[in-house]
């Protein structure tokens, strides 16, 4: 392993344990921080990342099993389909490491994260007294649906394969400041 990988593996498992405590903004934090060893990866030069996307895959396990430990706490439905979707996942990552196809990744879409993301926030701001089942529903159809959209766009159109996540920032910054 590399240096860099080495504080990169470092910052992603840390990042992942105030989920253990904090279930919805640790469950934020893990998941913005996955998301910033791209940051890191462009900002860092320390040996490179070899093979980032099982890198990436294997380190995504330690913050998707503290999501499971703070599911298994759940009582009844919310319990039950939050280990059948880490389970799908998890189908989906050990395919993922046989074939190396990251097509099959689209097949087993991450449903899990916003499933836990979207249970953690009901527990943490009774979202289930505020909102109507309609509005709840519709909320988690649109999670999904992101979700869905977000790994098509990485595994299986693969946008953002020619950016760094430094050369992402600044197309945004220049898309939204056009003058």
């Amino acid at each position: 392993m590399t240096l860099e990988e080495v504080l990169i593996a470092i910052v992603r498992l840390l990042s992942a344990l105030p989920v253990l405590w904090f279930p919805f903004f640790g469950g934020v934090l893990a998941l913005l921080v996955d998301q910033s060893d791209l940051f890191m990866m462009n900002l860092l030069h320390l040996g490179g990342v070899h093979d980032y996307q099982a890198f990436d895959k294997y380190l995504d396990q330690a913050y998707m099993l503290t999501f499971l430990i703070v599911a298994l706490r759940w009582q009844g439905r919310v319990r039950t389909i939050a280990v059948a979707l880490y389970v799908y996942r998890f189908v989906g990552f050990v395919a993922f490491e046989f074939t190396q196809e990251r097509d099959v990744l689209l097949a087993f879409p991450n449903f899990f994260e916003p499933w836990f993301l979207f249970v953690a926030a009901d527990q943490r701001f009774a979202l289930h007294e505020r909102l109507s089942r309609t509005k709840l529903a519709v909320g988690i159809g649109a999670l999904a649906g992101l979700k869905l959209f977000q790994e098509f766009a990485i595994h299986q159109q693969r946008w953002l394969d020619g950016f760094t996540a430094v050369d992402a920032v600044k197309a945004i910054w220049r898309f939204l400041t056009p003058f």
